[in-house]
């Protein structure tokens, strides 16, 4: 396990003074991307094999968001390294030590000079010691476009500079503020997300996004792909508000 103390900053909150979704899906990142810097398999490192970790899916399942000055804890806990394959939860809780955010997440180390993914060296293995998953309700990490619902029509997405990372892709928090802003005027608290990647997208690529609403007795799903222009689909991201 890693972690790390904060406390929720004025840039992280919206009108209300509640930390966003997406500074909570930050604070997670952050948190691996630590652990990872203190090495020894740094990015540098990896970069230096020609490796980085790519992330297939997003789990996240918020209890409740903090308010603005809250102090907080951030945690990442490496539950399985097999094969090309990684997987991590993530928490942020109080300092008193009430469970605000629970997250799963599954990676893949791939080799980018021959495209394709690469097996965990001991030096990988080493930095990341593993320990028991957290208890949540783990969901399909395959996200299923649904056939019935609202379709609801929306404008393409141009990738720009401020969308792209350390790796010149598309950065993983980007593609679900896409998909939070496509559903900006929907009413509601975002409790469940859940993010599939499929592919990669550069500067210059367009996203069509297409939109699918449901609801059920309590809660409104809103399914969102974020397809290329030869429509298939780039990331897909599940969002449910209650």
């Amino acid at each position: 396990m890693y972690t790390f103390n904060s406390r929720i900053r004025y840039s992280e909150v919206d009108r209300e003074g509640i930390l966003t979704l997406e500074s909570l899906i930050d604070y997670f990142q952050d948190c691996s991307t630590f652990q990872t810097q203190d090495g020894p398999a740094s990015m540098e490192y990896l970069r230096s094999l020609n490796l980085a970790w790519v992330l297939n899916s997003w789990q996240i399942e918020v209890k409740r968001y903090p308010k603005l000055c809250e102090e907080v804890v951030i945690g990442t806990i490496p539950y399985e390294l097999k094969g090309a394959l990684g997987l991590r939860n993530f928490f942020m809780d109080t300092k008193d030590g009430e469970r605000l955010a629970v997250a799963n997440s599954v990676w893949t180390l791939f080799n980018f000079e021959k495209n394709y993914p690469a097996r965990v060296t001991p030096v990988i293995t080493n930095a990341y010691p593993l320990s028991d998953k957290l208890d949540m309700n783990y969901g399909d990490r395959k996200i299923k476009v649904p056939e019935t619902g609202q379709i609801n029509a929306c404008e393409d997405i141009v990738v720009r500079k401020h969308n792209l990372d350390t790796n010149n892709h598309v950065n993983n928090g980007q593609y679900i503020r896409m998909a939070m802003d496509l559903i900006k005027d929907r009413a509601g608290i975002i409790i469940s997300m859940r993010a599939e990647y499929k592919r990669q997208a550069y500067l210059g690529d367009v996203l069509k996004p297409v939109v699918i609403e449901n609801k059920t007795s309590n809660n409104s799903i809103y399914t969102v792909s974020l397809n290329n222009t030869d429509g298939q689909a780039v990331c897909i991201v599940e969002l449910i508000v209650k």
